[in-house]
Order: C-alpha cells, then sequence, then structure tokens
C-alpha cells in the first residue's frame, strides 16, 4: 500500500461541511485520557465536545446512525440499536473564560440516559446546526468482548519493501463464538494510527483452525511505516517552546513555528510522537478548566521547497481535523520566500502533524515530504466484524492494538 487512497466515501466523512467557526472537535473514552481513538467496549462512554468561535449560543443536535462494517448505513432502524432517542439537543453548553478568542463550548456523553446504545458495531455521529444540516461527523465504535485478537508488527518481509514498509499479523481466537462459515461470516479490518482513511477493509484469514483464524498475510496487510510526526506544544501560548520560534500578540496570538524541512532523503531518526493526534491543555498561570479557558492561537506553519510540486497539493495533515482536507489545511507556495505557508487557528495544546502530498485523484502520500522508514514506531488497530449467516447487522466482536517500535 503505497499510498493512502481516499475513496468518495472517506472524503465524505473528512471534507465536513460545518463552517469554519466549529473547532477543536474531539471524541474520546471518558475513563482513559491516554486513548485517542474512539473504539471502546460496550457500556462505556465516550464524551463528544467542541467550541463554536461565534460564541452566540447556537442549538446543536447529534444524531447516532448505525453502520456496516465497510460504513454503510445498516438495515437496522434506530430502536433497534437505541433505548431512546438517535438524535437529541446538546445541553451541556458553557462560555470560555479569560480569553482572547471568545468561544462557546459544547459537549455531550454517549451513551446518556437518553440515549442507550444496545448493540455493537460501526456508529456515525453527526452534529446537526438548528436547520438540522449536518456541520461535521465523526466514526466511533462499540465492540463485544466476545473474540481476544492478538496482533503482531514486523518489518516488511517484501524485499522491494522492506526498507520502507511495516506488515501486521493477527490472530483471533473465538471460543465463543461457533463459525459456519468464517469467510462469509467474519470481516476483519486493519488501521494505522487511528486514521481512517488508511483502513484495509475484508482482509481474509489466511489459515482456519478450530476455534481460531490465523492472518498472516505478508503483503496483503503491509503499510508504509511513513516518519514520525512534527509537532509543536501552545500549553503556554505567551511563551516559545520547542519548535516555535515567535510569539506575537494582536487581537489573538499568533504563533509561529520554526519552517519544516522534508526529511524523505535523511536517515532515520527516532522521535517520540503521539501518532498524530493532539491534547488540548493549557498550563498559563489562572487557568482551571481547560475545556472552557484555554486560548486559540493562529499557528502559522511553513515548509521549505526549492519548486512547487506540479500539479499536487500540499496538506498539513493530522487529528486536529479527523486528517481531513479542507481549504484551511492547504497550503499555498510563496514564490518569493520558497516556502509552502498556511495559518490555521488552533486551541492551546500539544499538536501532532504531518504534510500530505495529493493529487488530482485525492490519492494522499505522506512519503513524498516525510520519508518511509520500516523503524517508524505506528499503532494499529484491528477490529473483527462477526455478521452470522441470516444476521441483520454487523457486530464488534473483538478489537486488538499492535505498536511497531523498533526502538523499545
Amino acid at each position: 500500500m503505497n499510498k493512502i487512497l481516499i475513496s468518495l466515501l472517506s472524503i465524505a466523512f473528512s471534507l465536513h461541511t460545518g463552517a469554519q467557526n466549529v473547532k477543536s472537535i474531539l471524541l474520546r473514552p471518558v475513563n482513559n485520557p491516554k486513548q485517542y481513538n474512539s473504539i471502546v467496549k460496550l457500556g462505556n462512554v465516550l464524551e463528544l465536545s467542541f467550541d463554536d468561535l461565534e460564541a452566540d449560543n447556537k442549538d446543536y443536535y447529534y444524531k447516532i446512525e448505525h453502520m456496516t462494517y465497510d460504513w454503510k448505513p445498516s438495515n437496522l432502524t434506530s430502536s433497534q440499536y437505541i433505548d431512546g432517542f438517535d438524535q437529541n439537543s446538546f445541553i451541556d453548553v458553557t462560555n470560555s473564560f479569560n480569553a482572547l478568542q471568545a468561544y462557546t463550548h459544547y459537549s455531550v456523553r454517549l451513551p446518556n440516559i437518553n440515549t442507550v446504545i444496545t448493540k455493537s458495531g460501526n456508529y456515525l455521529i453527526s452534529v446537526l446546526d438548528e436547520d438540522y444540516e449536518t456541520v461535521f461527523t465523526r466514526r466511533c465504535v462499540f465492540y463485544e468482548d466476545k473474540s481476544i485478537v492478538g496482533v503482531a508488527t514486523l518489518r516488511s518481509r517484501n524485499t522491494n519493501t522492506s526498507e520502507t514498509d511495516q506488515t501486521v499479523q493477527f490472530r483471533v481466537s473465538h471460543p465463543r463464538i461457533i463459525l459456519n462459515n468464517p469467510n462469509q461470516e467474519i470481516k476483519a479490518a486493519l488501521i494505522q494510527n487511528n486514521d481512517w482513511n488508511t483502513i484495509i477493509n475484508d482482509i481474509p484469514p489466511l489459515f482456519i483452525q478450530p476455534n481460531l483464524l490465523v492472518y498472516n498475510h505478508v503483503n496483503y496487510t503491509n503499510f508504509p511505516g511513513n516518519n514520525e510526526f512534527y509537532f509543536f506544544d501552545t500549553k503556554y501560548a505567551r511563551n516559545t517552546s520547542l519548535n516555535i520560534a515567535r510569539v506575537e500578540r494582536d487581537d489573538i496570538y499568533h504563533t509561529y513555528l520554526f519552517t519544516d524541512e522534508p526529511k524523505a532523503n535523511r536517515s532515520y531518526t527516532f522521535n517520540p510522537d503521539i501518532n498524530g493526534q493532539f491534547v488540548i491543555n493549557s498550563l498559563d498561570p489562572n487557568t482551571t478548566d481547560t475545556r472552557t479557558e484555554s486560548d486559540y492561537t493562529m499557528i502559522h506553519f511553513s515548509l521549505k521547497l526549492d519548486e512547487p510540486i506540479k500539479n499536487k497539493d500540499i496538506y498539513v495533515y493530522g487529528a486536529f481535523n479527523d486528517f481531513g482536507l479542507s481549504d484551511e489545511n492547504r497550503m499555498t507556495y510563496n514564490e518569493e520566500s520558497g516556502l509552502y505557508e498556511t495559518s490555521i487557528l488552533l486551541k492551546q495544546g500539544f499538536y501532532n502533524y504531518t504534510y500530505a502530498v495529493v493529487d488530482d485523484e485525492n490519492n494522499i502520500d505522506l512519503k513524498k515530504i516525510g520519508g518511509s522508514f520500516f523503524e517508524t514506531e505506528n499503532e494499529y488497530t484491528a477490529l473483527i466484524y462477526y455478521r452470522p449467516i441470516g444476521g441483520f447487522y454487523d457486530r464488534v466482536i473483538g478489537v486488538g492494538y499492535g505498536f511497531f517500535n523498533q526502538n523499545r
């Protein structure tokens, strides 16, 4: 898998139709703040939150839809997967305090007393505005602990990709699930670094044994290792920090990052990161509630290239906007300075990012700027879907995690 191919469905999820005033969208577990994905056991709680920079206390609503293993609407009606309401309003609404950039913070926990999720599977959460138009969507997964998924990561065994790629292999032990036709009833998927654009779906088992499915593919489950993410830290909005050249205050704070350079032609260097994710936080004096007292800063990105890349665009790429492509994170080339540049308004915190080169067919290439190395530390998630013969929906019966880290 030399490039990440964005399908039309992926674009629909990542190029959100909401206005630019909605920022800092998070969907993460309540009981595990260090877990950066939205995959939890059925019955556990996720919190969805975001900020509206117009700060005028709008009426927002959430809507929950059950999806198939390949993220199409399932055949279930809402009453079959929710006890209560599949659509409801946000009631936890708080205005920002002591911040130069005013905003209103919205949050909701799912499931809640009005919305109890009763089935495992893929779910699409849509946030709607006052006119019931979709502002943005996020994916999440509720799973049943019905199988044991063991994930192993290793250097690619293909001689053509052994220096650049990683292979993911996994096993599914299912003593509590009786399978009549595993190839038909089980669907397996792999994701790299919680980026849904990287998904490999419909992975067939290589060996079928009693109560055990073995997925020891050599090439089918290869991923480019890519490179460690760039990062910056704005927890102190007024001060410079690692990778920050200077900070200026106008109507809001402006944070200018040191100019990045391509790493594709350099040797691999280990640099700890959080695999493209971000954490909202403020360590400024007198900040007591980071949800509503963290400020926003205009982050100025620049990338040094001697000449523009023809017929392709470059985007600042990361979880801060759900690994999406939009006008806001698309860079423009400054002929005078020889820099690709863009500015993105982001809430205080710690951020990972990289640079995506995108062609006319919406193929994402992270290797063009960052390079790809088999040593790169990456996180992989295996999702196991089960639909028995005659079943009406795809259950998630197991989740497994694997970490490739040559440096441990």
